[in-house]
């Protein structure tokens, strides 16, 4: 009898820790290093067909994931055949430039984003004056090579060519200019990404507080396991100067807001993979310090480095 409960105990503790998502991140920063911009390819495990979560970075990431035997290549077979879409989380170059660049080297595949940041990829990038239109829509002449799937609120869409579907947030930066989140389902386990956001507080904003109401029983039913959110400055900087970002103490107080919905004492072992830090002198391994050493919440933090893939319940 004993043996069995044992046995039982083992099993229910692998299913607990079973890997549902690979992310390998393709750029990390938020910011001056042009190739080590905000990108995350979301895929399943022993899968090769992702998502990309954002797009600074592209193909100097896909060389250093390849590097690090996180990819398999050549780079142009991964970005031809196994990256099958992109979400924008909002117009910025930092998180838009790699797929504009890359474009003419690319397959054909689908472009996910709320409508405000379409009508920006339509009227400012897509155009003939800056690049030309590789989309399905927009000024003539059209290339037709992405297809925008524009993102509601509440509206679950297949990623297609992917085993993911994704919902789509609007977030505030600096309001009230728009970026989102990406709610990424598979089967019945989530991931949860952030484009650049400000908390609610700066922001005189309601977006976090209803993307937590999203998120709450998700988490408290342990299929929302990661979140992956910027952290842009450390607490030093003033909060009149933080243009649309968080800092540590600012997403501590967001996750006390999730924490709170949830009814739950922490949030211990909840997975943050920290994005977006800004590259500017030692700000990354700042905001790394005050983070680890400043963690009522008992998160897990994961700090992302380039290339280097990350497996995750």
């Amino acid at each position: 009898m004993k043996k069995t409960a044992l046995s039982l105990l083992v099993l229910l503790n692998m299913v607990c820790q079973a890997q549902n998502f690979d992310v390998i991140p393709l750029g990390i920063y938020g910011g001056e290093q042009e190739d080590n911009l905000s990108a995350y390819l979301v895929g399943a495990p022993k899968d090769n067909a992702f998502l990309c979560l954002d797009a600074g970075t592209v193909n100097a990431g896909i060389r250093k994931a390849i590097e690090m035997k996180s990819l398999e290549g050549p780079t142009e077979t991964v970005l031809k055949d196994q990256i099958k879409g992109y979400f924008v989380s909002h117009g910025h170059l930092d998180h838009l430039s790699g797929l504009i660049i890359n474009s003419p080297a690319d397959s054909k595949k689908d472009i996910f984003a709320i409508a405000p940041v379409i009508q920006i990829l339509q009227n400012h990038y897509f155009i003939t004056d800056t690049w030309i239109n590789f989309a399905d829509q927009g000024q003539k002449p059209i290339l037709g090579k992405y297809h925008y799937n524009e993102l509601q609120a509440g509206t679950e869409i297949p990623a297609h060519k992917t085993p993911f579907f994704i919902t789509g947030y609007e977030l505030s930066h600096v309001n009230p200019y728009k970026s989102s989140a990406a709610l990424v389902r598979r089967e019945n386990h989530y991931l949860l990404y952030l484009g650049d956001t400000g908390a609610d507080r700066i922001e005189k904003s309601d977006r976090l507080d209803q993307l937590w109401n999203v998120a709450a029983p998700l988490v408290k039913k342990k299929q929302l396991n990661t979140i992956l959110i910027e952290v842009s400055f450390p607490n030093s900087q003033p909060e009149h100067l933080l243009f649309g970002h968080l800092t540590p103490n600012l997403l501590t107080e967001e996750l006390s807001k999730l924490k709170e919905k949830t009814g739950q004492s922490s949030l211990e072992g909840l997975n943050i993979v920290v994005t977006h830090r800004k590259p500017t002198g030692d700000n990354p391994e700042l905001i790394k310090m005050e983070l680890l050493k400043n963690n009522p919440l008992k998160v897990n933090y994961i700090f992302p480095e380039q290339g280097k893939k990350i497996s995750l319940p």
